[in-house]
């Protein structure tokens, strides 16, 4: 190849490599913006700072927003690859490739969620609050076989999160085992629902529900907060529920092969207006976690999600703290910046999703609860 023939081919690949980053910063330009490339100068070459720095670009790149969807298409039609968070199951089954990374990678550190969880419950113990601990088994520890077909009829796929569960219960902390209610559930296929959506990262409607009458059930066994009479009844509702993996997709043409689901639930109305359920801060119980109660319960239809089903089977309405994703720490962050939450609670329930065990928001950090405020003495 002669000597013009390089700097022709090296002259493409130069301008193949710059046009896009350069095209850009013009664009940001013309529209009286920073070049955005210039953000990486601003904070520290951190790894968890470039990662963000690298998304910020995807997300804001205009020949990202362009081509990055018809190449998408491409890959799920040729290979069935829906992208960089989501795995295409079998039967139309649909997982968050997070909770595949969680069950197939290497057992997590264990350490870090033990010692905040018997932390808290030992801060609780001194205000004289009992805690309840239950981590949700995430879609593919339940349902592996739908994953793929390697784990038809294969029992030995076991969770980390059963290791970390049988440590904190041997250290006194009162666990629920939803992996032995769902396995239950699975085992009965043929007559039940599933306990998970089948394009959704969520429970079902009635694994909702039968997890509230599980923990309702460990609570009475325990002789925990008696119920102030509260009469609940149910009412059925049939809800269309579009999925949260297939929006991960972020390619319309992908996500309308996904039709939005059926889900039955089931209302919890008062027994003597028939309002729906809503909780009462001042509720001697509380309950904290993350989308798993948001579920069916400030989402459609309302008032038929875990903390409601918990408040009819105790037939007192319940306090809660919810935060999407956050419930390995920032549920804790919050009663510590609003302490008067805990006033009055004789029981705290603490529900996770167990992929939050490695990638929980804000890790697994020991939170410090205010100071107990001593009563004040009276003089004789």
């Amino acid at each position: 190849m002669t000597r013009p023939h390089h700097l022709l081919f090296l002259g493409w690949f130069l301008a193949v490599i710059f046009c896009v980053p350069l095209s850009q910063a013009g664009l940001e330009i013309s529209r009286g913006r920073r070049p955005q490339f210039l953000d990486v100068f601003s904070a520290a070459p951190t790894t968890a700072n470039l990662r963000a720095y690298e998304r910020q670009l995807e997300d804001s790149s205009r020949w990202a927003q362009a081509v990055r969807p018809y190449v998408q298409y491409v890959w799920f039609k040729l290979l069935g690859d829906a992208g960089e968070k989501v795995i295409v199951g079998r039967q139309g089954w649909l997982f968050y490739k997070p909770d595949v990374r969680y069950l197939v990678e290497p057992r997590p550190d264990m350490d870090e969620p033990f010692a905040a969880i018997a932390d808290f419950r030992d801060q609780l113990k001194l205000r004289g609050i009992d805690l309840i601990v239950m981590p949700v088994p995430g879609k593919p520890a339940v349902y592996p076989e739908k994953l793929t077909r390697r784990a038809d009829g294969d029992n030995s796929i076991r969770s980390h999160t059963l290791e970390l569960m049988d440590r904190l219960q041997k250290s006194g902390v009162e666990i629920v085992d939803l992996f032995y209610l769902f396995h239950r559930l699975r085992a009965g296929a043929e007559t039940a629902a599933p306990a998970y959506l089948l394009r959704d990262t969520h429970w079902s409607g009635q694994a909702a529900r039968l997890a509230a009458q599980m923990v309702a059930s460990r609570i009475r066994e325990r002789g925990w907060p008696d119920s102030n009479g509260a009469e609940y009844e149910l009412r059925e509702r049939r809800i269309p529920r579009r999925s949260d993996i297939a929006r991960m997709i972020r390619v319309p043409d992908i996500e309308a092969t996904y039709p939005p689901e059926e889900v039955v639930c089931e209302q919890v109305v008062r027994a003597d207006t028939g309002e729906l359920y809503r909780d009462d801060p001042n509720s001697t119980v509380l309950v904290l976690g993350d989308s798993f109660l948001r579920m069916y319960q400030t989402d459609d239809p309302r008032a038929a999600g875990f903390i409601a089903h918990l408040a009819r089977a105790l037939r007192q309405p319940l306090a809660s703290v919810v935060n999407d994703g956050g419930a390995s720490t920032l549920v804790r962050q919050e009663l510590s910046r609003r302490p008067e939450l805990l006033n009055g609670k004789r029981l705290v329930v603490w529900e996770f999703v167990e992929r939050d065990i490695r990638y929980g928001t804000e890790g697994w950090k020991q939170v410090p609860l205010p100071a107990l405020t001593p009563a004040p003495s009276r003089n004789p």
